[in-house]
């Protein structure tokens, strides 16, 4: 036997103890996570079943089959999910003849209203705030870090029974409201334009409706550059296009001595609580904003000035760019927790998700089933939040996302 082939036979040897030792660390490490799902589930079952032995024993019976019952109570505002013609899915206002489990999803729908309007708008104003806080303009920059520090430092619920007993409240009546260009402010509510569908059976409204949704998914999932402009470009011209051809029409409210009429509404508890919720979390997001500017290196601004830049297109075609790459995941535990803080909404009397199950629970006596559905409720939307935010995390972070 040679040389060469003891030392092949040695090799060979040596890669296949490697391989079998890999294999057992791979089966002894999924082997280790099954038993901890296993064990994890198997708790949850064991505490489900003693709770519901526990009940039992008192006379409770611990069912989801009130659901389907009728609610016997009205939801000031707040629509909900119902069959048309017992088949088509459909949207409508909650009515007391509505079951429990449709004032749920009113619930939900008035929740996921108020958290995604908030996480649009606390993002913009965040971003400028941390931006004004570095800003070389001295009442910018200690505007901004006031307003950050005076937020950031008292409660939320404080601010939110602020914004609607000392703002919200003292609004102007609907007879002497104010109005900015289409928009109605006042203690009713704040009115504002809406677009209504006026292409029923046409054919040119379903072509332009089905472009606008065509230009939507190019925008969103589509990764060249070229691409994404031209849908963006299409997401603009598209619908001037269709309120020209009449296809979309703009309805403006219009106030009387008593009630305004036209557009979309939205409810004094919903503005306070809005209100509350985005500066509150804008507060926060500038201070996420801003130490994230704070931590890129000096050397991007000297050689954005090197290049004759000013300080407003460095910030904007420089900065921000490489820092919403590293915030996001900062950004998206902000969101989720906005979105549980929606939960307030009860103090001031606005039909969210937890003030429904309060108005269920009492009429019911299921409290537990109720909260079940509450936390599995807040959980799934975290959890949408979560995939959402990691994937334009992905996206952001890949170099030929947006070629």
């Amino acid at each position: 036997m040679t040389l060469e082939h003891t030392n092949a036979t040695g090799l060979t040897v040596e890669r296949d103890l490697t391989v079998a030792r890999r294999r057992r660390n791979r089966i002894r490490y999924h082997a280790t996570q099954l038993a901890v799902v296993v064990a994890a589930l198997a708790l949850v079952v064991l505490f489900a079943v003693a709770v519901k032995e526990g009940l039992a024993r008192h006379g409770i019976k611990f069912s989801f089959s009130f659901l389907w019952d009728a609610a016997g109570f009205d939801i000031s505002e707040g629509k909900t999910f119902v069959f048309d013609s017992g088949f088509w899915l459909g949207f409508s206002d909650f009515t007391s003849d509505r079951s429990i489990a449709q004032a749920f999803v009113a619930g939900i729908v008035n929740t996921i209203k108020v958290a995604v309007l908030a996480i649009v708008l606390s993002t913009v104003l965040g971003t400028l705030l941390g931006v004004g806080r570095l800003s070389t303009n001295w009442v910018v920059r200690n505007l901004s870090f006031w307003c950050v520090e005076f937020v950031r430092n008292t409660p939320l619920l404080i601010q939110l029974v602020f914004w609607y007993f000392a703002v919200v409240l003292h609004f102007p009546p609907i007879a002497a409201a104010a109005k900015f260009y289409g928009v109605i402010i006042s203690q009713q509510g704040l009115y504002v334009p809406a677009l209504t569908w006026q292409g029923e059976g046409s054919a040119v409204a379903i072509a332009l409706a089905s472009a606008c949704w065509v230009a939507v998914l190019g925008l969103v999932f589509d990764r060249h550059r070229t691409t994404r402009w031209i849908c963006l470009g299409a997401l603009v011209a598209l619908p001037s296009l269709m309120l020209a051809t009449g296809t979309l029409a703009l309805d403006f409210p219009v106030a009387s001595k008593f009630q305004a009429s036209g557009g979309t509404s939205i409810s004094p508890e919903m503005a306070a609580l809005l209100l509350a919720i985005v500066f509150n979390s804008a507060s926060y997001i500038a201070e996420i904003v801003r130490g994230s500017i704070d931590a890129l290196p000096k050397g991007q601004w000297e050689a954005a000035a090197s290049l004759g830049l000013g300080r407003r297109d460095t910030v904007n075609d420089i900065i921000l760019p490489q820092v919403f790459r590293v915030v996001l995941p900062s950004f998206g535990n902000q969101y989720i927790s906005l979105t549980k803080n929606t939960a307030l909404g009860i103090a001031i009397g606005y039909p969210e998700l937890f003030n429904i199950y309060g108005t269920i629970a009492n009429q019911t006596g299921h409290s537990l089933e109720g909260i079940v559905i509450v936390m599995a409720s807040y959980l799934i939307l975290s959890w949408i939040i979560s995939a959402a935010v990691s994937w334009a995390d992905r996206r952001l972070s890949n170099p030929g996302a947006m070629r």
